[in-house]
Order: structure tokens, then sequence, then C-alpha cells
């Protein structure tokens, strides 16, 4: 049925998907975890045609955390809260914010607008993420609760009032405006409106994707959840790269700073002042190896089918692999570093040899010289 022009875009079934994603570990071992949950926590299982390509060697697990109230300008709103568990130590909070039925294209930009920059809505994932620490607390390692966050938005339409096609709702919807959340009067500039909205994706005439760094749109009258889950792992992936870029500055810094600090002296013929701090370097590469490793590994695209597209072109737009590449750099960088206080280490321990080796000699000078006297 194609949509009139004469009918406004009213979304007849929709909801906003709100993801608070934290680093609260190093590692989480996911079936402990489930153990340790309710008895409704279940493996992501992608459900479209195809989606055995996509691989998810060690799905992350999620379970429900019930209703709860979200405070917004016009009132509490009924939000269902969802935990989502990753092995590379990510937990994500989804808040499920419903539309109301003959809601316009306009009042949901500003619904959307609100969600974007809601301090209520971090102070309620940090506060059901805290929960989900105590819960799981014996199924993590090295526990934390990073101070930052990865944020995304998810506008999901499964019905729109007259069954626009994908081309008509993209010409008539400004979905530019919706994703940046913008509610002013002044139009967007072109440009504007074009790089918000370039990577888009249809399967068939009827449904749409619309991705941008921080928010999507997506236009699904089937009602599978793929896409927003897809979006969901590479946000994750993003946090992770974002935390590990941070903790390998902090050592880097940390290196150098002790290096400028620590003086030699003649105990340091015995102990190399940089032996501890080598093994910690070493320490360091081991764990950003095998992080990556998982983080890499959490998804895998065998063939190039329309999921595997879209994830891939989400990867782009939330500028994965730019953060991705500092990482290598930054690994780059310590493995050089360590090499350097290794061989520091190695001078070190050539020079003690050298002098237990003088010593040696200087004992059995001496040791001659005394059984030269005694005759």
């Amino acid at each position: 049925m194609s949509v009139s022009t004469e009918l406004p875009l009213l979304f007849e079934q929709a909801h906003i998907l709100c993801y608070r994603t934290f680093d609260i570990a190093e590692e989480i071992d996911l079936e402990r975890a489930r153990k340790a949950l309710s008895e409704d926590s279940r493996r992501l299982k992608l459900s479209r045609e195809n989606s055995q390509y996509i691989q998810l060697p060690n799905p992350p697990v999620a379970y429900e955390l019930g209703r709860k109230a979200l405070a917004m300008r016009g009132g509490p709103v009924t939000v269902d809260a969802t935990a989502r568990l990753f092995d590379h130590g990510a937990a994500s909070i989804i808040l499920r914010v419903p539309v109301t039925p003959g809601t316009t294209w306009e009042r949901l930009t500003d619904v959307a607008d609100e969600l974007y920059d809601s301090q209520a809505l971090e102070d309620l994932a940090r506060e059901l993420v805290e929960g989900v620490r105590r819960t799981i607390a014996t199924a993590v390692q090295g526990p934390h609760l990073w101070d930052q966050s990865e944020s995304y938005t998810v506008i999901f339409a499964e019905r729109i009032q007259g069954n626009p096609t994908a081309e008509e709702l993209f010409q008539r919807a400004d979905i530019a405006r919706l994703l940046l959340g913008e509610v002013g009067t002044l139009d967007l500039a072109p440009r504007e409106r074009e790089a918000v909205t370039q990577v888009r994706f249809s399967y068939t005439v009827n449904d749409l994707v619309v991705v941008d760094w921080n928010s999507a749109f997506v236009y699904e009258p089937s009602g599978s959840r793929d896409i927003p889950d897809l979006l969901e792992i590479a946000n994750a992936q993003l946090l992770e790269f974002r935390y590990y870029d941070e903790r390998l500055d902090k050592h880097i810094a940390r290196i150098h700073d002790e290096v400028q600090a620590r003086k030699r002296g003649w105990l340091t013929l015995f102990r190399s002042p940089y032996r501890d701090l080598a093994r910690e370097t070493l320490g360091t590469l081991v764990d950003l190896n095998e992080f990556v490793e998982r983080v890499e590994n959490s998804l895998k695209i065998i063939g190039d089918f329309y999921l595997a597209k879209v994830y891939e072109g989400a990867v782009r737009r939330m500028r994965i692999p730019a953060w991705q590449g500092s990482v290598t750099r930054k690994q780059q960088l310590l493995a050089q570093t360590y090499g350097l206080l290794k061989g520091e280490v190695d001078i070190d321990r050539s020079h003690i040899l050298e002098v237990m080796i003088v010593a040696l000699i200087i004992l059995e000078i001496v040791l001659a010289f005394g059984r030269v006297f005694q005759h």
C-alpha cells in the first residue's frame, strides 16, 4: 500500500532504545554470570535470513531488569530496562522508551532531543549498572567502573501511518533533524543533512536504516531487533577501544615519569631500577593482546550481505577504526618502550656479572698473595 502525500507521518507503533554502555571489568565469564542471574537470561541470537553468516563466538548475555520510572519534562515515563553483558568487560543498560501511538515526527524529535542529553537517564543507567555489578561479582575478573561511558539511541519504528516505502519516508521525513535532536526553526544546510544521513540501507522497499555516529533511525515493519543489536555490539566495541586507549596513555605517561624520577646509584649495581617497570610493561602488553583479540572476535562476518553491510557502515560511522588504529599505534610504542627497558635491564645485568668477575679476580689475587706470605 502506498502512502498518500496528504497523510501526516504519524507513528502507530514505535519505541526509542536508549543504550548506556559501561566498562565494568577486564573480563566477564558469561556462563558464570548466567548462573548468577535470573532464569530469563538469554544469549543474543540474530534471527534474520542469512544471519548465520554473522558469527558471535561468545554471544553476550541479556536479562530483564524490570520496569523503571524515568523522569521527563512531561512527567515520569515507565520504561523497560534490560542489561546486556559482553565477555570483554562491557555492560550495556538498555532503556526502552515507548512512543505514544499517533505521535508526530516533530513531537518525536522533541522527545529524542530530551533523551539524547537526559541526566535523569544517565543517573538511572548508572544506578542499574551498579546493581548489575553486585549481581555478577563472582563472574568478573578485574572489576572496576570506568568513569566514562558510551551512549547510543535507536529510534525504532515498526508501523507508520500509511505504510510509507523507504524512499517515500526518506524523501518526506526530516530524518537528519530527528537524529540530531534539532528542534530549532532554522533549516539544516544540505551538506549537513547529507552528512547525517549518508550511511543508510534498505533491504526491501519497505524498510530503512539510517546510522549516525550516536543515533540511528530504524524503520522495520517486521519488528526484528537484529539491527539495533548489531549497533549495540559496535557501540560496546567503541567503548572498549576508548577505555584501552586511555589506559595506554596513562601507562606510557607513567613510564616516562618513573624513568625520569629514577636515579642511578651504587645500589643499581645489584638491582636494575627498570626491572619491575619492564615486567609490568610486558604484563600490560600481554593483557592488551588478549583484549584486542576478544573485542575483534566478539563478532565475525562471513559474507557480504545486508546485516554485514549495516554493521560495517555503523563501525565506520562511529569511527571505530580510528580508535582501533590509535590503540594499535600505542601498543607498538609500548612494545618499543619495553624493548628499551629490557635492554637497560640486560645492560645492568651484564654490569653485575662484570663486577662479580672483577671481584672474583681480586679475591683470587688476595688469596694468592696470602699463600705467598704464609710461605
